[in-house]
């Protein structure tokens, strides 16, 4: 784990709307639980971080979001501008992992305690177009196709910097986090190939199905 990432409340670039915790700093270590749901629970599964729009982020299912270094480093080549850890927003900074390469449902140890499960891709929003001030950042990022992965906390615990990942299952089907993504961005054929492996939690798979649905 090259890098724990917290944020606190801060106005978004425009001055819009509620605050934002998406400008996350490293520190040396995170207490990580399961948050609840998304609605009436406590935001981040990481204790002391920051969620402004609960609507929409947070909850069990996204109680953490991390992003390999690698593709950090792939994007300041791209835009040619210095990504430091937590640009994305990330309370998780990968190094020697391909996130991307997750399966929905692969579970990981993290440290010497703590166990998540990855459970879906990050849907990027107007708040991360704010914070990267790229122009047209949010098809940029659908193009791209990999999103980093949302996590839930199976074991709750201490995640430390330099923690190492260790993957401790994969399930019995291809359902990655980038097929998931593409789903949620409008493929048509990905979106029925996640409805048909089962994988996402209910209310997502409901969320999903009405999509799909609409662009029958």
């Amino acid at each position: 784990m090259l890098s724990v990432n917290v944020g606190a409340p801060e106005p978004i670039a425009r001055g819009k709307g509620l605050p934002t915790g998406i400008g996350k700093r490293p520190v040396d270590h995170v207490d990580v639980r399961d948050p609840g749901p998304k609605h009436g629970g406590d935001g981040s599964g990481v204790v002391g971080d920051f969620i402004g729009d609960r609507q929409h982020h947070g909850g069990s299912t996204q109680a953490l979001y991390a992003v390999a270094r690698e593709e950090l480093d792939g994007w300041e080549q791209r835009l040619g501008r210095s990504l430091p850890d937590g640009m994305f927003g990330e309370n998780l900074t990968t190094q020697g992992y391909e996130v991307d390469a997750a399966l929905i449902g692969e579970r990981w140890r993290i440290g010497p305690d703590v166990v998540v499960v990855v459970a879906g891709p990050r849907i990027p929003c107007l708040t991360f177009a704010a914070r990267m001030g790229e122009p047209g950042w949010l098809k940029t990022f659908a193009a791209h196709g990999r999103s980093g992965g949302y996590l839930s906390i199976e074991v709750p615990g201490r995640i430390t910097r330099g923690d190492e990942l260790e993957v401790l299952s994969r399930p019995d089907h291809d359902i990655t986090v980038p097929v998931t993504f593409a789903a949620f961005m409008g493929d048509l054929g990905a979106g029925r190939e996640v409805l048909a492996a089962g994988v996402l939690d209910p209310a997502e798979h409901a969320d999903l199905e009405r999509a799909v649905d609409r662009r029958a």
